[in-house]
């Protein structure tokens, strides 16, 4: 993130965001926990997501918006803006699910 280095982002936890095909997400960073309403759109020829969000940091109620576009490596680019607050861009990349959530993967990939 362009504000806060990672010690900061991984402070409470690993840092994430994480969207849903439902249209709704949820990201964590430093004392931050947030739940996003989404909207996909393609802009400059890029899938992109918009979205609005609300939350809480260190317990007090935070409210803002932000985007975040696909890159050609899999990765996100984005902004996350709290209102009336900080902004800050950010680079996000595929988390590693680890051997149990792969096995459970797989064996819904032989199901269907």
């Amino acid at each position: 993130m362009e504000l806060w280095d990672s010690d900061a982002i991984d402070l409470v936890g690993p840092g994430f965001i994480e969207f849903r095909r439902d249209g709704t997400g949820r990201f964590g960073f430093i004392a931050v926990t947030g739940w996003m309403d989404c909207r996909e759109d393609t802009r400059d020829g890029r899938v992109r997501v918009e979205f609005t969000w609300e939350g809480s940091d260190e317990g007090d109620q935070v409210s803002g918006r932000g985007w975040a576009a696909l890159t050609d490596d899999g990765s996100l680019d984005g902004r996350i803006v709290f209102h009336l607050g900080d902004d800050s861009g950010f680079h996000a990349v595929p988390a590693d699910p680890g051997p149990a959530a792969k096995r459970t993967a797989q064996r819904r990939r032989r199901a269907t």
